[in-house]
Parts: structure tokens; C-alpha cells; sequence
């Protein structure tokens, strides 16, 4: 029997009550349609949400189909949101289902698009991509449910603007660092390749230059700071190569420097190969490759290991595709950075490809794309029925939102436990050290092509504002008083654009120094006015709060820790939280022992002698 619209409302009004008829009014976004979000698309549906919007970068896989239940053989390759949208229509028609094969990053998805949901759903597996629906959750004054699950274990956190933490209020595992020394001169395993191509070579042709990746140990012993400095000259290097980007000789330069000059002064040190294989130089001209052959050249297979001619092509290929891209956003006035993202098929070709040459080179074996991925992505297995557990949640929170009573939702962590399979516990407020929930906001009206850092300055922080010595950040540092070389560029000159976000630091002493004003820009014309923006009104700006307590500031009470000063916001995680797990852990309710014995600060033991 076919069940009517009108019996499927009524049953939802007799399960919802008053609810129900919000909840069709609603708009929300679905952020990633995988694991979780193939659940959560199902649970928004069935309830009724009237507006659904779903988002999401990457293609479905053989591997997809045990756990994401929207998508099927005959889906492999297709777009995870345009297929789960199609799927998920059919559980109730009266739904309105709009689907973005897109980045959420993408330019087109700003802070007013945002503004236009009423919930948004966080169903992502990175971590980048999390901490930016956050900021524009926070940005656009959206509810925002995340989630994330880890094999048995599952998350849920609401995060409301000025209400509760952020996702960014508390610090995220470290990701696990490599000797400098091992990934750039001794590489023996297909990680230590993976994260030179992925955290070095890729930043320094395409990204970020940074002098220290946070993937690897920069620990001051002897041989790594020999090596950091041989890095750093070998990033002057690739910077220099990096002027020749669109030119023909580019791919030439670098492969030549990276895996014929660099790799010929590693072998010509002999001592270092006397109990192992020294790598092998490999020329640019000992291969042939044409880019519009690729598809005949490397087999559409992911979990097929390549050869070093299809290696080879491929990175021709990848590079050649990077080069493009840079190219064309500058031409358009954006930035022409471009971060690693293992769903977006350009980076990862080029980290894939860059790491198998570098591992034949030294003897190590190749990885196929797909494995590649796993690593380079972090991505930690997740099993179908704690996604499924974890998206009721989800919408279980979301009532709450709607029904406007945030205070009494929940963080509610999943375990498999013989005691208790979920626990809560209550919403944290903001952490008010927090450099994405702690600051203060402004809209800035201007036309990013006609205003000038300097009257940005000049005129609205120390004019309105009454700044002293300020130090600004968009992406990365574009001023402050030993770098004013940007003063008479135009913002949009300088990659900011419509809908970016501009952080203000004060750079007066410590005790007077205020919290950071984030500067939302919009670009609009002022048409006859004399000047090219629009004055905003003078906020007050509170001084930054008192840093959380050092060790000197905690005192002994009996065999009791007390802390001077309460404003630490940390928490403990659970222990075998990933970096793309999102899970955030439980108070450390941990007792103290003897004050003679041991004294438990945080999670972290502090041995008394």
C-alpha cells in the first residue's frame, strides 16, 4: 500500500506535536554526504525538514558501498551528493532537495549563503574542512550540528554562537611527526614519501611555503638541524622554480631539481648509504609523455599500482593541470594558493605520483592511489551502524536547536561499552582564549578594488577603531610595522575578495592588548562617494582574558590540585581520537593520589620527585 502525503504528515505531527510544522518550514545544509551523511540524508528526509541542501566534493568508490546505503554499482564514479539527493527523494517527495557537487570552500558558498539556512549539519571526514564550516557557522550566526565517528565510537556536538564552544575551543590531536632528517635524506617506508610530497613539495610548488610543516619533527638534535637547513635552502630553490609556473620549461625544473640534482647530492654522501641502498637520480629526458595521451597511459584503477612510466605521466599530468589552476584564479584576482585535499583528484594525483617516484628512487615499494589517499588523508575506517547511530542523534539535537533551547541539548559520545553505549554531558560555554569564537565581528562595506591597506588602516582601525600597532592576517600576514611593503595595493590585489575574512591583531603589550576583530568584507561600490568604503560603526573591543594558569600558578592543598585561576577550557580526548575523527572527549575527572606520589594536571601525569 502506497502511503498518502497526508498520512505520512499525520503521523509526523502525532511523533513531533507543535514541532512538526517548524521543521517543514525549515532550510537546512548537509555538509558531506558519506558515512554519516548518507544517514542523516535519510533521517532529515523521513522527519520532513521541508528545505534540504547537501554539499559535497568527492565521487563514490567500490569502497563507499558497505556503509553509504544512497549509492550503488552503477553510482562508482558518479557525485556523492547529486546521486544521494536522487536516491533520498524518492523516501518523500514533498521534500525540496537541492544538491552542490562542489567544495564547500568554493568562493560561491559565503557568509550571506550561509545565512540563509536555519540549521547547518556538519557530516565531513577532514579536519580543514570541518574548522571551515565552523568559522562560517560562527561568521553567519547558523546553528551548527557536528559530528564524527571513529569505529565504534561516535560524537555529537551543537555549537551555537556566543552560547556554546566553538568546534575550535579546544585543541585537536597532533598529528603523528617524522624526523626532518628521515623524510627529506632516509626515507624507508611509503609514509615517510607521502608526507614529502603532500606537506613539503606540494606546499612549496602550489600551497603555503612553510618553513616548518607540521607533519614534520623539528626537534633541535644534531642531525635534524643540519637537515632543516638544508630544507630550507632547498625551498629557496623550489621558489625560485616556482617564478616559471605556465612556462614550458616548469615541469623540467622540478622534476630535475627534485628527483635528479637533490637525489645526486644525497647518493654522492657515502658514509650515509654503508649499511643501505643508496636512491637512484632519474633524468626528465630519459621519459616521453604527451598530456592528452593520459587516459591511455595510466589505467582508470585506483587500486592498481602504477609503473614509473605511468608514475611519471601522471605527475606531468597533475602538474600540468596545478599550473592551470594557479594560473587562472590569478588571473581573476583570487588567491593562488591551493591546498591538498584528498577528495579533489588534481593535488592528489600530483602527492601520489610525486611519492612513487620518490619511493622508487629509494627502493621503496608504490602504493596505489587509493591507499595513498587513506594515508594522506588520514581516513580511519568507519562501520555503518555507528554512522547510523550517530546521525539519529544528529537530529535529535537538531530538535532541540529549533525548539530554541540550545542550554538544554547535549555532547553525547558513543562507545561500545558493556556499561553504557552513550554518555553526555553538558555544553560547554565559549572558551574565551579561542581565536575563531573569542573575537569580535564587523561587517566592512568597501570595493576591494579601489580601497588601499593603508586607508584600511589609516582611516577605520586607527581612526574608528583607535588602534595603536596593529598586525593584519588574511591567509597569511599582509602587514604589520616591519612589513609595510603592502600599504598602497588595493585589497583585492592582495587575494581578498567578496565574503573573505580579515583578522586584526593587536600588537600593543600584553596586558593591553585586545581581542582580535575579524573584519568580514563585503565588496560593494560606492558609487560617487569619496571614499571607497563604507565607515563602520565603533565597537567596543574587550581586552584579551587572562592566559589559562602555568605550572607556577597551581598550588598544593593537602593531596588536592587547586588552580588559581579557572579560565582553562581544555578537555581530554579520547585516546584513540584520529585527526579527521572530530571526536571530542570527556572532562578528565581523574583523581590525585598522593600529593607525594604523582599530581594529575589535565590529561598529563607530572612526576614528583
Amino acid at each position: 500500500m502506497v502511503r498518502t502525503d497526508r498520512g505520512r504528515d499525520k503521523s509526523a505531527q502525532k511523533s513531533l506535536g507543535p514541532l512538526h510544522r517548524q521543521i517543514k518550514q525549515s532550510k537546512v545544509l548537509m555538509v558531506g554526504a558519506g558515512g554519516i551523511g548518507c544517514e542523516l540524508l535519510k533521517n532529515l528526509v523521513l522527519t520532513g525538514f521541508g528545505e534540504i541542501h547537501v554539499v559535497d566534493l568527492d565521487t563514490i568508490d567500490l569502497s563507499n558501498l558497505n556503509r553509504q546505503f544512497l549509492f550503488g554499482r552503477q553510482h562508482i564514479k558518479k557525485s556523492k551528493a547529486l546521486v544521494a539527493k536522487d536516491t533520498a527523494a524518492k523516501f518523500n517527495p514533498n521534500v525540496k532537495l537541492t544538491a552542490y557537487h562542489a567544495n564547500i570552500k568554493e568562493p560561491a558558498f559565503n557568509v550571506e549563503w550561509f545565512k540563509s539556512f536555519s540549521l547547518v549539519f556538519n557530516a565531513l571526514d577532514n579536519l580543514e574542512a570541518r574548522r571551515h564550516v565552523n568559522l562560517m557557522c560562527l561568521a553567519a550566526a547558523v546553528p551548527l550540528i557536528e559530528s564524527g565517528t571513529t569505529g565504534f565510537n561516535g560524537q555529537v556536538q551543537v555549537i551555537s554562537r556566543g552560547v556554546t564552544e566553538c568546534y575550535d575551543c579546544t585543541l585537536k590531536p597532533v598529528p603523528k611527526t617524522f624526523p626532518v632528517c628521515t623524510i627529506r635524506s632516509t626515507p624507508s617506508q611509503p609514509i615517510h614519501c607521502i608526507v614529502w610530497a603532500k606537506s613539503y613539495l606540494f606546499n612549496e610548488l602550489f600551497g603555503t611555503s612553510e618553513d616548518d610543516p607540521p607533519e614534520f619533527d623539528h626537534s633541535e638534535d644534531a642531525e635534524n638541524a643540519q637537515e632543516i637547513k638544508n630544507l630550507r635552502q632547498e625551498a629557496e630553490e623550489l621558489k625560485m622554480i616556482r617564478e616559471t609556473l605556465g612556462q614550458p620549461e616548469f615541469a623540467l625544473n622540478v622534476f630535475e631539481k627534485i628527483f635528479n640534482k637533490d637525489i645526486a647530492r644525497l647518493a654522492a654522501m657515502k658514509d650515509m648509504w654503508k649499511t643501505r641502498k643508496a636512491p637512484t637520480p632519474l633524468s626528465f629526458e630519459s621519459f616521453s609523455f604527451s598530456p592528452a595521451g593520459i587516459s591511455s597511459i595510466v589505467p582508470n584503477n585506483d587500486q592498481k599500482a602504477w609503473s614509473l612510466e605511468e608514475n611519471f605521466a601522471m605527475f606531468s599530468d597533475s602538474l600540468n593541470r596545478l599550473s592551470k589552476r594557479v594560473l587562472e584564479l590569478k588571473e581573476i584576482g583570487q588567491s593562488s594558493m591551493v591546498s591538498f585535499d584528498k577528495d579533489d583528484d588534481d593535488t592528489l594525483d600530483f602527492v601520489a605520483a610525486s611519492a612513487n617516484i620518490r619511493s622508487i628512487i629509494f627502493g621503496i615499494d608504490v602504493q596505489t592511489k587509493f591507499d595513498i589517499k587513506q594515508m594522506a588523508g588520514n581516513i580511519i575506517p568507519a562501520i555503518a551502524t555507528t554512522n547510523a547511530i550517530t546521525a539519529g542523534l544528529c537530529v535529535m539535537q537538531a530538535f532541540k536547536v529549533l525548539k530554541k533551547q540550545v542550554n538544554d541539548a547535549k555532547m553525547v559520545f558513543l562507545s561500545m561499552s558493556t556499561d553504557r553505549g552513550l554518555t553526555t554531558e553538558p555544553l560547554s560555554p565559549p572558551n574565551s582564549l579561542c581565536h575563531v569564537c573569542g573575537v569580535i565581528r564587523v561587517d566592512f562595506e568597501c570595493d576591494i578594488s579601489k580601497i588601499k591597506l593603508g586607508e584600511l588602516i589609516e582611516i577605520v582601525l586607527r581612526g574608528v577603531f583607535q588602534y595603536g600597532s596593529v598586525s593584519l592576517i588574511h591567509e597569511k600576514l599582509i602587514y604589520d610595522e616591519d612589513y609595510d611593503d603592502n600599504l598602497e595595493i588595493p585589497l583585492a590585489q592582495l587575494g581578498i575578495q567578496d565574503g573573505s575574512f580579515l583578522t586584526v591583531r593587536d600588537e600593543s603589550d600584553e596586558s593591553q592588548a585586545r581581542i582580535n576583530l575579524i573584519l568580514q568584507i563585503r565588496n560593494r561600490s560606492q558609487g560617487d562617494s569619496r571614499l571607497p568604503f563604507l565607515v563602520p560603526d565603533r565597537v567596543d573591543i574587550p581586552f584579551k582574558p587572562t592566559q589559562p594558569p602555568s605550572l607556577d600558578s597551581l598550588v598544593l592543598s593537602g593531596t588536592d590540585v587547586v588552580k588559581k585561576n579557572d579560565g582553562d577550557h581544555s578537555r581530554k580526548r579520547k585516546a584513540d581520537d584520529g585527526p579527521d575523527s572530530g571526536l571530542l572527549g570527556k572532562e578528565s575527572n581523574k583523581k590525585i593520589k598522593a600529593a607525594d606520589e604523582v599530581i594529575v594536571i589535565d590529561d598529563g601525569y607530572i612526576e614528583i620527585d
